[in-house]
């Protein structure tokens, strides 16, 4: 499967290539940084077929994507040449890759999580596959089907460990990109801090000295936070000597100076303090697991789903890559299995009691989509709009907490995955309350939906009032030789007076592809835009030229005047309503002054439902001329087409 055409839509709701200043793509989610969030037409960015929910964190814009993340990324950068210098590709190669510093623009909260959310995503490969490898020998070894004496364990346990004890390596590397300093030079000073030579050194018990400086001896190897203090030191350092010294002493110069000054101070000072900051991190966090036991399982479990969705996860890796290597085990990682698998139960349990085949569809797919351990397309896309289904998945998840710190569930590896993949990083000792904890938040999550139940709503966008007032009265269609609408569901009128045109001539691709919704377009034969619907004025485009509604019965439609008159930048066009509005059909939204916008630019006038997946269907009821006001699209509710199928 292809995705340049929703990768060109989705480009197109966001603002177009010139409102994004950055983009990369995590495990699930397109990441943009915007010039203007006001620009965002969100009903349009959910209308693509690729896109499973949004979510707003306020420094990123974020397009949740699933699985296929990576091909839409790809497909982006092919479609939109121009986007090649803004993307902050995390799996760059070159040297001094080129990412979002993590010290630009919003908050401080907002730039630390937004540097996590960087820096980690590019390890997860190895991570999960030397985790897994890890996971297996732990069940093998449990089971008895291997000693820890064998050289086959040992050979094996070298392929899962080597990464976590170069793990200082690694994570200079993956921040070194995000922090846009040199990727080689970050790698060396960090490789330092494992080297063989120095660890016996430092683990030798004699005071070690550098120009009379004490250098505290700590073992480095497993360790998060003092790579990342040394790499973000090298970062300013490296940018002060290149202001400072010509062109020609950059290649040798910088990185010799850098790695004098960065290496000593890492060793003497930085290095010891990261090693401080994460025992006291994992101290207290362990703490609060031990010793909270059930009551906190119940509040960690039942938030956990608010941690994930605000990032704030990000921050324990290095908590959880400190347990995993000073312990051997860790008490955190089974909450985020019970995460997983309450927003799953969820899911299922609106399987299950959904009256709408679209709501029932979504829920199944998205739920077997979170049992493979990736809940965010559920969770944004089903539970956020659907808030009592949030609650019974909080339910479950507070249950599952509740057993697997009241009773000691631990994992043994960071695998990656905290679904039925990564079951393996369960197995040990404590494996079957593990298991016991996953089941009951599955279980208890499903069952609260069934007991609580849920408004769908919110997802098939008031289909259910399908009969009452608010759209336009199919009559006038009729009168211009327009087929006949179908039964029961509203009527979308046409803005302008024209010829109607099929949607696939329409000469933007982004529209032609039906990748902003279903509609037709209409070429006018005078200047006068008025409202399609009864309803709200969602969102009047700066420019004018694009007005979004939302009808009483919740049919969300887009009025785009022209094609590529964005460039007009809004000559030619005056606004008569502002967002929020009220309007009924036939009142006037826009004047265009066609002649002058003709000269130029297709004046074809598009007319799409962009939350056309909430309906059975969504026809055009009109063809030839059509009369501003007349029927244009019918709207079949999924009420209806169910109806008229028993």
């Amino acid at each position: 499967m292809t995705y340049e055409k929703d990768a060109a839509a989705i480009v197109a709701a966001v603002g177009g290539e010139d409102n994004i200043t950055s983009l990369y793509h995590c495990v699930t989610r397109l990441r943009f940084g915007l010039v203007d969030r006001a620009r965002v037409d969100e009903a349009a960015v959910r209308a693509v077929g690729a896109v499973q929910a949004i979510n707003d964190s306020g420094q990123q814009f974020q397009v949740i994507i699933g699985n296929d993340v990576p091909k839409v990324f790809a497909a982006v950068k092919e479609t939109h040449p121009g986007l090649v210098a803004k993307v902050n590709d995390p799996n760059a190669d070159d040297a001094d890759a080129a990412g979002a510093p993590a010290a630009s623009g919003g908050t401080i909260r907002d730039r630390f999580f937004g540097f996590l959310s960087k820096t980690f995503p590019p390890l997860l490969p190895a991570i999960a596959g030397a985790g897994l490898i890890k996971g297996l020998l732990a069940l093998a070894v449990w089971l008895g089907w291997m000693s820890t004496e064998t050289q086959t364990y040992q050979l094996l346990f070298a392929l899962g460990d080597a990464f976590f004890f170069f793990l200082p390596v690694m994570i200079a590397i993956s921040a070194a990109r995000v922090f846009q300093t040199n990727v080689f030079v970050a790698a060396a000073l960090s490789g330092a801090l494992v080297y063989p030579n120095l660890a016996a050194l430092l683990a030798a018990g004699d005071p070690v000295t550098f120009l009379g400086l004490p250098v505290t001896a700590t073992t480095y190897s497993y360790t998060v936070i003092p790579a990342l203090l040394a790499v973000w030191a090298l970062s300013w350092v490296e940018r002060g000597l290149k202001k400072v010294l010509p062109a020609a002493l950059h290649l040798s110069v910088v990185p010799l100076v850098s790695m004098l000054v960065v290496g000593p101070v890492t060793l003497v000072a930085l290095g010891p303090l990261g090693a401080i900051i994460g025992d006291q991190i994992s101290g207290g966090l362990n703490w609060l697991l031990t010793h909270g036991g059930v009551f906190s399982g119940i509040l960690l479990g039942a938030v956990m789903s608010l941690i994930i969705m605000t990032g704030m996860h990000a921050a324990l890796v290095p908590f959880i890559l400190g347990n995993l290597a000073t312990l051997g085990n860790d008490p955190f990682l089974p909450l985020t299995y019970v995460q997983i698998f309450s927003v799953a139960g969820a899911l299922f349990g609106v399987a299950i009691r959904a009256r709408s085949r679209q709501v029932r569809a979504t829920s199944l797919s998205t739920g077997f989509t979170a049992l493979m351990g990736v809940s965010e397309p559920g969770l944004f896309g089903l539970l956020l709009p659907m808030r009592r289904v949030f609650l019974a998945s909080m339910i479950g998840g507070a249950a599952g907490g509740a057993i697997a710190l009241g009773f000691g569930a631990k994992a043994y590896a960071l695998v990656g995955n905290s679904g039925l993949p990564g079951l393996p990083g369960l197995a040990g000792p404590a494996f079957g309350w593990s298991v016991a904890a996953i089941a009951v938040s599955f279980v208890g999550a499903l069952v609260a939906v069934l007991v609580i139940g849920f408004d769908e709503s919110p997802l098939t966008r008031g289909a259910a009032a399908a009969g009452s007032t608010g759209v336009a009265d199919p009559a006038p269609a009729a009168a211009t030789g327009a087929a006949v609408a179908l039964d029961g569901g509203p009527v979308v009128a046409s803005p302008v007076a024209g010829t109607v045109v099929p949607l696939a001539e329409v000469g933007d691709g982004a529209f032609a592809s039906g990748a902003m919704g279903k509609g037709v377009g209409v070429l006018p034969t005078d200047g006068e835009v008025v409202a399609p619907v009864s309803g709200t004025v969602v969102t009047v485009f700066p420019t004018k030229h694009v007005v979004g509604l939302k009808s009483d019965e919740g049919v969300e439609v887009l009025v785009h005047v022209g094609v590529d008159t964005v460039n007009l930048g809004g000559r030619g066009f005056t606004a008569h309503v502002a967002d929020g509005d009220r309007v009924s059909v036939g009142d006037r939204l826009l004047t265009v002054d066609l002649p002058a916008v003709a000269a130029t630019h297709d004046t074809t006038t598009v007319v799409v439902v962009t939350n056309a997946t909430a309906y059975a269907g969504v026809e055009p009821i009109a063809a030839g001329t059509v009369a501003a006001g007349a029927g244009l699209l019918a709207v079949e509710t999924l009420e209806h087409a169910l109806e008229t199928t028993r």
